[in-house]
């Protein structure tokens, strides 16, 4: 049987003879023709089974990363928690810094930049970033405006297999 490729080809060269000459036994064209369309979708009901198969694999690997996930979140909560209990029990008692055999303990101010908390609605001009309006540039382009600074692309397309 030919690859989808040959097949694609031989569907072309078909056409192409079409186009090009003029004196083509018309039922050795019909049954040519035929021939490349059936295996065509002999090949496509193949390319489905496959795609199909790739789809149920690749849903079984997003249910085990999901699944993986969420231990990995339980376990980091309760690292974080355990955390937060042993800082709590020091602060509590005061013993902030000490050494056992296999570590040492220590409460420490944190370093890096000083957090802020900022009041956006009180922030003046001067402070502030502009940033392009995506929604009135699209809309002015899709009722016909002609910007410099943007152009709405050609959407894409799929296959669709149901």
């Amino acid at each position: 049987m030919s690859t989808l490729y040959e097949i694609t080809g031989d569907y072309l060269r078909l056409l192409e003879m079409l186009e090009e000459e003029e004196s083509i036994d018309p039922q050795a064209f019909k049954d040519t023709l035929e021939g490349i369309e059936g295996e065509f979708e002999i090949k496509a009901d193949g390319y489905a089974r496959v795609l199909k198969e790739l789809k149920a694999e690749a849903l079984k690997f997003k249910a085990e990363i999901e699944r993986m996930t969420a231990k990995m979140n339980a376990i980091t909560n309760n690292s974080a928690r355990l955390r937060q209990h042993l800082y709590d029990s020091m602060k509590a008692t005061g013993k902030t810094k000490f050494k056992t055999d296999l570590f040492s303990f220590n409460i420490q101010r944190n370093g890096g930049t000083q957090p802020m908390e900022v009041d956006e609605l009180c922030v003046t001009r001067a402070y502030m970033k502009m940033v392009p309006d995506n929604a009135k540039i699209r809309k002015a382009l899709e009722d016909g405006k002609e910007l410099k600074f943007a152009v709405l692309k050609e959407r894409g397309e799929h296959l669709s297999i149901k």
